[in-house]
């Protein structure tokens, strides 16, 4: 068996893999590389291999950086299916659908063209296949089972057995317990592992206490009289945030400010957590309960979705203190920037990060103390407070990534340490090797094992 690194290698974005055993080749993920720009440039580069000799793609969930390349694939020639589990087929099109134009105009402003177009998304949809965790799926000599990765809705771990041997895809691993799905399920008997390490060298801090930590926060900024951005992911952290801020409001921990959802993708992308909302699979007991109940997690009081690019330049009318839960999350496109541009200049108001912040990304220049940063092409002085609260990132830190590791002690002939920004990945290695004596290795881009 051999295993090329196609990408997710040294990056924290851009999951690529490649899987060969005798004739037969498969992938795992096909994502986009994401940082400074939405655009990078490295997303124009040829495969490292024929999309049309590949059989089939397994998709480890659908964030942008683990599908966002699946329709390029497809325009050139794959011919295959594509597997994952039934919410990540859900939130895959209308994801892939943002992305396409999102994606458009930033190319078409550096001089490239589009990576693919609307009709080569639908005819990736039309080739998705949805499956249930543990459901096995065979392509010639491999068998693929989708285990939970606890780390977005959908999101799984893939386990390979191919001649004789197991070897398993983390995924993006969860930051348990999380406040809405369901627990990470932990592999055994494996003898390759790769594993990824975005938070390699970190620690969540505020793990157990990030709920007093938001509502606190959250107070302050409400309190300050200015207007709290919240740069969120449209997939997981929104619908995180607008669960926590329902139950502060709803007790009255805050006053009643106006709040608002402004991104077409994170509405559409709660209406298909809605649907899944009471499937035990994947939602924790406390979600099932609540909405068995009769209850909406997703709404409350004062919250306002904006659809369209009128209603969002109405929240401009509305005096503060309010709230604003934008994409991008790490402030590399979406309606997130005209909030900055207009509001970080402001010192009552607040920017709270909540999410992972890639290496060179206008988030990561945030958080990292930028007093000047260059947003829409106009400079802008930012006055306002930054605040980050990593307990809400939906990666497992350190910690949580040395805990999966050790299910996999005893069996395990060597790990593969990959999607790492710095020197997270290099961290890591050194602590499977240390705390487990197991070969851990970081692998370089295009590189290739035998297995």
């Amino acid at each position: 068996m051999k295993l090329t690194f196609c990408g997710g290698a040294k990056i924290v974005t851009g999951s690529n893999y490649l899987l060969e055993s005798g004739d037969t080749k498969i992938l795992v993920d096909c994502g986009l590389n994401q940082g400074e720009r939405f655009c990078e440039e490295l997303n124009y580069e040829g495969f490292p291999y024929d999309p049309r000799d590949v059989e089939a793609v397994f998709v480890t969930h659908a964030h942008i950086d683990h599908i966002g390349r699946i329709p390029k694939l497809v325009k050139e020639g794959f011919g295959g299916m594509i597997y994952s589990t039934e919410p990540t087929k859900d939130f895959a099109g209308p994801m892939l659908l943002d992305t396409a134009h999102v994606f458009g105009e930033d190319a078409e402003s550096k001089g490239h063209r589009p990576l693919y177009g609307d009709d080569d998304i639908e005819r990736t949809i039309a080739r998705w296949s949805g499956v249930k965790y543990h459901e096995a799926v065979t392509v010639g000599p491999f068998t693929v089972e989708f285990i939970n990765a606890g780390h977005i809705l959908g999101s799984a771990s893939l386990v390979v057995s191919v001649e004789g041997k197991r070897i398993v895809f983390s995924g993006d691993l969860g930051n348990n317990p999380s406040p809405l799905i369901t627990a990470t399920e932990y592999p055994a008997d494996i003898d390759y592992a790769l594993i990824e390490s975005a938070y390699g060298d970190r620690i969540h801090e505020d793990l157990d206490k990030r709920k007093e930590i938001l509502k606190e926060d959250v107070g302050k900024a409400v309190a300050a009289g200015g207007v709290l951005m919240i740069p969120a992911f449209a997939l997981e952290r929104t619908q995180e945030m607008l669960f926590e801020l329902n139950g502060i409001i709803e007790r009255r921990e805050i006053p009643q400010v106006p709040v608002f959802v402004d991104s077409p993708l994170a509405i559409t992308l709660t209406d298909v957590y809605k649907k899944y909302s009471s499937d035990p699979m994947y939602f924790n007991r406390d979600i099932i309960a609540l909405v068995r109940s009769g209850a909406d997690v997703f709404d409350f009081p004062g919250l306002k979705m904006t659809l369209t690019k009128e209603e969002s330049k109405k929240i401009n009318d509305v005096p503060p203190p309010k709230i604003v839960i934008a994409g991008a999350g790490m402030s590399n496109g979406g309606r997130i920037l005209h909030h900055e541009v207009r509001y970080l200049s402001d010192p009552r108001s607040t920017l709270l990060i909540v999410g992972y912040q890639s290496v060179r990304s206008l988030g990561r220049r945030l958080l990292d103390g930028e007093k000047r940063v260059e947003i829409l092409g106009q400079e802008v002085e930012v006055k306002a407070k930054v605040l980050s609260l990593s307990g809400y990132s939906a990666h497992a830190d350190q910690n949580q990534l040395l805990a999966w590791v050790s299910y996999l002690a005893g069996t395990v002939k060597k790990i593969f340490v990959v999607q790492g920004d710095g020197n997270a990945s290099d961290v890591l290695a050194e602590k499977i090797t240390e705390k487990f004596g197991v070969a851990a290795a970081v692998p370089s881009l295009k590189e290739s094992v035998l297995l």
